[in-house]
């Protein structure tokens, strides 16, 4: 039986909680808090004006770019910050300030964490595994849960900070196993293990290199990467979690691949966008990446 896709796109919205929020937007950048920082960061979606431009010229850090792709510098109002912690629910992990723009989490991946959250504690000791896992904060989440985690990135610098976050947040003596590979690689050979998991996530970034070299490109080698992560899927699994960010791709588009790995599981695929929403009077809403959710339920 196949999967049935919901005939309508859901948008997932994150708002601010007690370490972050989107303050305002708009003129191609976004004013956030970070804990007790003040940020703008360039965000070319944002054609709208600022509705609180007051507040701009107050800012802790100004990220500033530096060409077209994500590289740039940070300016500091005061002293320059490297790293300082946060906090979501029973997550602690530190926030740098990366010369990427980013600052080694994603705000609005929250709202998968709230889900995640949910579904590893409606679960009894569940497998989860997490792909491209960066710094850990969905890892985390998932273990903080209930969950045995097996945590896989290509950067070794990323699993440790992942691991300098599990310690902060008390979790270093849970079943989490920190993986530095391919994820291609690690997963090919799990099939050929014959593993299984509870629950899979799938946050692959459009372009980046494994440890040892390897090239991954989003839209050729997402497509077998799914399948064999629906290989992987235990016979009572619960999701399959993929979150993507390219301007030429989609929720559906992502929802169909999905289902197609997913052929004869049954359940259901949600679909959409996440976005972060502004805590000002307005709360107008920022869309920064597409999501598909298989649940076996």
């Amino acid at each position: 039986m196949a999967p049935l896709i919901a005939p309508t796109p859901e948008t997932l919205r994150t708002t601010g909680w007690s370490d972050y929020a989107l303050i305002d937007s708009g003129d191609g950048r976004k004013l956030e808090r970070y804990g007790r920082f003040t940020v703008v960061r360039p965000e070319p979606q944002c054609f709208w004006k600022p509705a609180r431009p007051e507040l701009w010229d107050m800012a802790d850090a100004v990220f500033d770019p530096e060409g077209e792709d994500e590289d740039g510098r940070w300016s500091f109002r005061g002293k320059a910050v490297d790293l300082f912690p946060l906090a979501w629910n029973d997550v602690r992990f530190n926030s740098r300030f990366t010369p990427f723009r980013h600052l080694a989490f994603f705000p609005e991946q929250a709202a998968n964490w709230e889900w995640l959250d949910g579904r590893v504690r409606s679960l009894d000791k569940p497998r989860i595994l997490n792909l491209f896992g960066y710094t850990g904060v969905a890892s985390l989440a998932c273990s903080a849960a209930g969950a045995e985690v097996t945590h896989v990135d290509a950067s070794k610098k990323s699993v440790n900070w992942a691991r300098e976050n599990a310690a902060l947040s008390g979790l270093e003596d849970r079943p989490i196993r920190w993986i530095v590979e391919d994820a291609r690689k690690y997963v090919a050979r799990e099939v050929r293990r014959g593993s299984k998991y509870h629950g899979i996530i799938l946050d692959p970034p459009k372009y980046g290199r494994g440890p040892t070299g390897e090239v991954w490109r989003l839209f050729e080698d997402l497509p077998q990467l799914v399948h064999d992560c629906a290989a992987l899927l235990d016979d009572d699994a619960s999701f399959l979690l993929l979150n993507a960010y390219a301007a030429r791709i989609s929720g559906l588009s992502l929802a169909h691949l999905t289902a197609e790995a997913t052929a004869g599981r049954g359940g259901v695929i949600d679909w959409g966008e996440l976005a972060l929403a502004e805590e000002s009077p307005r709360a107008a809403e920022i869309g920064l990446s597409f999501f598909s959710r298989w649940s076996a339920s």
